[in-house]
């Protein structure tokens, strides 16, 4: 099982808890998205508590990730855009904290179940559609008829729309999910190899060199992959919320 590149994606109830024939046992995956959200919350706490005129590195790293996502947010949904910061910041923070935990060795990596991204990817579609229809009422729905459209062509570009738009939590699920797991299963198989190779002696060692290369390059590879994916995961949401905003194109 130690080589076994699925094995590390594995749920496991630490407290089996069962109510009325539902399990809600505290998983591996639950104690790591509250970690996450631990880790998040304690950095940010602890590097802008003591503000300083002249900032430190860390309160330096904790203000550029603010100002980070405020200018993305300004930027893809202008000022108005502002009222979902703390949304934004807080998903982007989730993202990218869970992503990095998942590359120490023995964590859990809660963004390589889709189960995950998609509830995450869910909140922000929800949040768009209930802000659309509380804004705008029924001119939500001009999302679905871009302006300048032939009237013979509204139909089908109507069904264009709505198929575009309902396709949305699953891409923006699906795409950090593929790339946390497939990222983790090389990076496994790479480490599977270098291991397997020392056991065969002299020339195993001497064998498992380009691996054990290649386990270092992927790894940085996937902490490059990590702040990526949580970048597009926020700009995603940008975009999105953008429409609720502005739903008129």
């Amino acid at each position: 099982m130690a080589n076994d590149p699925i094995h590390q994606f594995q749920i496991a109830k630490w407290v089996p808890i069962e109510i009325g024939g539902l399990d809600l046992s505290f998983t591996n995956s639950a104690a790591f998205m509250v970690a996450t959200v631990a880790v998040a919350g304690a950095f940010l706490f602890l590097t802008t508590s003591t503000r300083g005129l002249i900032p430190g590195r860390l309160q330096s790293i904790s203000e550029m990730s603010y100002e980070f996502v405020a200018s993305m947010l300004r930027d893809a949904a202008g000022s108005q855009g502002m009222k979902f910061f703390p949304l934004v910041f807080s998903l982007f923070m989730f993202v990218l904290v869970a992503n990095l935990l998942g590359l120490f060795p023995y964590f859990f990596t809660v963004t390589s179940h889709i189960i995950v991204t998609f509830a995450l990817a869910l909140l922000v579609i929800g949040t768009v559609v209930v802000y659309g229809f509380m804004k705008h009422g029924f001119g939500f729905l001009k999302l679905f008829v871009p302006e300048g459209v032939p009237g013979i062509l509204v139909p089908l570009v109507v069904l264009i729309e709505v198929i575009s738009f309902l396709s949305r939590p699953i891409s923006l699920s699906v795409r950090l999910f593929a790339n946390m797991l497939a990222g983790h299963i090389t990076l496994k198989v790479f480490a599977g190899f270098v291991v397997s190779l020392s056991a065969a002696g002299f020339v195993g060692v001497a064998g498992a060199v380009l691996p054990l290369a290649m386990t270092v390059a992927i790894t940085a590879l996937e902490v490059l992959v990590a702040f990526l994916q949580a970048y597009v995961f926020a700009v995603l949401t940008c975009m999105y919320l953008n429409d609720a905003l502005h739903p008129g194109h």
